[in-house]
């Protein structure tokens, strides 16, 4: 016999209201309001890039000049073809080859008569676009190339190929063509993309063994493709006692140097400065060689040249580019005239090296200046063109622009005035934007992998809008490498590398500043246990009494 019936009833109807409004409110706002915020990611889209399936197209105008095609194989052009090529089931590419005759203007600069000219005026009449390569046929009569020339490469986007009468006379426009393909492959190896190119620029997501050693020296010598770059002009002046030092850093970057960086405008942003050292010595001490009464610096020491020079240089600690180094270093009079040697111990006729992905130092001795009755401190005028002659090759190297070996028989254009031939700076922009697009698929897909291994990481509205950008920027850049847009894809690539480092780095993403699950649990034990233990004994309680009940009522029917 119950004597509260009433009271036990309340108790019971308050018990379930308080885990009711527990249950039903308290756990979804506790979940709500510490549940990590992860905004949507195109995870599927980001697993698709990392495949890394790459489409080039290349785009090659054949161009016949009068007396290079008979009259029945002229009726046969204008014509298109298109060759594909797959390596790796990763890598395709696309030459759409259009064969056509010489216009009247065409055949007039075609008479000019130096190949140079030549090669300026075809280049007034048109501008191919960024990516593509006209090259002109020939006839063997033409007085445009010497007798052991047979292919011209101009500073633009132009070749002229040479063709003997016995190629074309008797022959079907089919054979003349077959016959003038492997010409036109070495001429497409030489100023458009390879795939040694390609491979190089993915080295760091395809294994490769390329044939050619000067490629593979050539990628671990240039700088990786950065949005920017910081060229830094040093003078050592280590005994300024003895030599007071005059140079126009101003003036030659002005005429050597700019004139390249507006070129390579396209790639990346740059920034110049210069700076005046003294009493900066060479952390190796150069040995004295009786026979030619001088100091010499070997091959071996020059590693450890570097070092101690870089610690007085400085940097910008502001910017995250790479720093470009050249040092123009005046030996001291102690240990003047100084030359460098290299390993088979001749002497270096630019009297200069680089270190692969620092820069270059030039020794430039200033003995001549000395005499008898020479006063100190001897006032020298640096010769800037032989210094900006040697920094301007080294620059070259360190931003990748390959030095090559062209086939016999070919004869390639010096880059003139401006330090790079047009064909130059696409070889560099087809390698910049695969590198570009290979290292934002690999940001990206660390970054994809990493929010889904952490699930505690809170994903920002800002940094999926990072990475959105990024994927969408990627996808335009491939779609534009497939359609031979050439300069498209590498502003899309270089907007897809900023995007993707801009998320993976952004201090948000810090695991450290949200607490793993164990943490977790030490936090809301002491808040939650003592409130709900009370709650579930009075639950256990009422379910007790709720099945003693019915057992009574059980016991009263029997």
């Amino acid at each position: 016999f119950d004597p509260y019936p009433p009271l036990r009833r309340r108790g019971q109807l308050a018990a379930l209201s308080i885990a009711a409004v527990v249950i039903i409110v308290g756990v979804p706002l506790w979940w709500r309001t510490t549940e990590t915020y992860r905004a949507w990611l195109p995870v599927s889209q980001i697993k698709d890039l990392a495949k890394l399936q790459l489409h080039l197209s290349a785009d090659v105008e054949v161009v016949f000049a009068r007396g290079t095609v008979t009259p029945e194989q002229q009726k046969k052009v204008p014509l298109t073809q298109t060759q594909d090529e797959e390596h790796d089931t990763t890598l395709r590419y696309r030459y759409e080859t259009k064969y056509r005759t010489a216009t009247i203007m065409e055949e007039d600069a075609l008479k000019k008569p130096t190949a140079a000219e030549a090669d300026l005026s075809l280049h007034m009449l048109s501008e191919s676009p960024c990516g593509s390569l006209v090259v002109y046929v020939i006839p063997e009569s033409s007085s445009l190339l010497p007798e052991d020339v047979n292919v011209y490469i101009g500073q633009r986007r132009t070749a002229l190929v040479r063709i003997s009468a016995q190629m074309r006379v008797g022959k079907t426009l089919e054979q003349l063509l077959a016959q003038l393909e492997p010409r036109i492959k070495q001429v497409l190896q030489v100023m458009s993309f390879s795939h040694t190119d390609i491979t190089v620029a993915l080295s760091d997501r395809v294994r490769f063994r390329p044939g050619n050693k000067e490629s593979i020296a050539d990628s671990m010598r240039a700088f990786k493709s950065s949005p920017g770059y910081e060229i830094t002009f040093s003078l050592l002046n280590p005994d300024p006692k003895s030599h007071q030092l005059h140079w126009d850093i101003e003036g030659a970057v002005q005429t050597y140097i700019q004139p390249l960086l507006t070129k390579l405008s396209p790639l990346a942003n740059f920034s110049i400065d210069s700076q005046t050292l003294y009493y900066t010595m060479l952390g190796v001490t150069p040995r004295f060689d009786s026979s030619l009464e001088a100091y010499t610096l070997n091959a071996d020491s020059l590693a450890h040249v570097i070092n101690p020079v870089e610690a007085r240089l400085g940097s910008n600690a502001a910017s995250s580019n790479p720093v470009l180094n050249f040092l123009l270093y005046v030996p001291d009079i102690r240990h003047s005239p100084l030359y460098i040697h290299d390993h088979r111990k001749q002497e270096v006729p630019s009297n200069a090296f680089h270190s692969p992905r620092w820069g270059g130092i030039m020794v430039y001795n200033v003995n001549g200046f000395y005499g008898s009755e020479t006063e100190f401190p001897v006032h020298v005028n640096i010769n800037m063109a032989k210094v900006m002659g040697v920094f301007l090759a080294q620059l070259r190297l360190l931003l990748g622009v390959q030095s090559l070996s062209p086939p016999p028989g070919f004869l390639v254009a010096p880059c003139g005035s401006t330090g790079l031939a047009d064909w130059e700076l696409d070889r560099l922009m087809w390698s910049r934007s695969v590198e570009n697009i290979a290292t934002a698929t690999t940001t990206i897909t660390s970054l994809a992998q990493l929010l889904d291994q952490i699930g505690n990481i809170v994903i920002n509205d800002n940094i999926a809008q990072q990475v959105s950008s990024a994927v969408t920027s990627l996808q335009l850049a491939m779609a534009e490498l497939e359609v031979g847009n050439l300069g498209f894809a590498l502003q899309y690539s270089k907007e897809a590398i900023l995007a993707s480092e801009k998320a993976f780095f952004d201090p948000s993403l810090l695991h450290l500043l949200y607490f793993p699950d164990d943490q977790k649990f030490a936090i809301y034990i002491p808040l939650f246990l003592p409130m709900c233990v009370p709650i579930l004994l009075s639950m256990l309680k009422i379910v007790s009494e709720v099945r003693q009940r019915r057992r009574e009522k059980q016991a009263k029917k029997e």
